[in-house]
């Protein structure tokens, strides 16, 4: 276990201190129900099948992976991790 450091201000790991801390982050897109409309069932979904899948190969697949799903891991010293359960999302103040 050496080389740790903590990931978010760098300072060394299981030197000075006997524990470390592991947060793991997925971020998921979140799919709610549709509303289908009437309007949306009579339209060519043939076509606008083959419209999203043109405009997909354009993209970037890493991109196009990353709007659905990422999935991260990050070690943490103890000053770190009581920052991070304090304010996970580092809003401003």
């Amino acid at each position: 276990m050496q080389g740790i450091s903590c990931d978010r201000c760098g300072k060394a790991l299981l030197v000075g201190e006997n524990v470390r801390y592991l947060v793991r982050l997925e971020v998921k897109a979140a799919y709610d129900p549709l509303e289908l409309t009437q309007e949306d069932l009579e339209g060519d979904l043939q076509a606008e099948i083959r419209r999203l899948i043109d405009r997909m190969r354009q993209m970037d697949p890493q991109a196009l992976e990353d709007q659905v799903y990422k999935a991260m891991s990050f070690d943490l010293c103890m000053g770190c991790q009581r920052g991070f359960v304090g304010d996970p999302l580092a809003r401003p103040r």
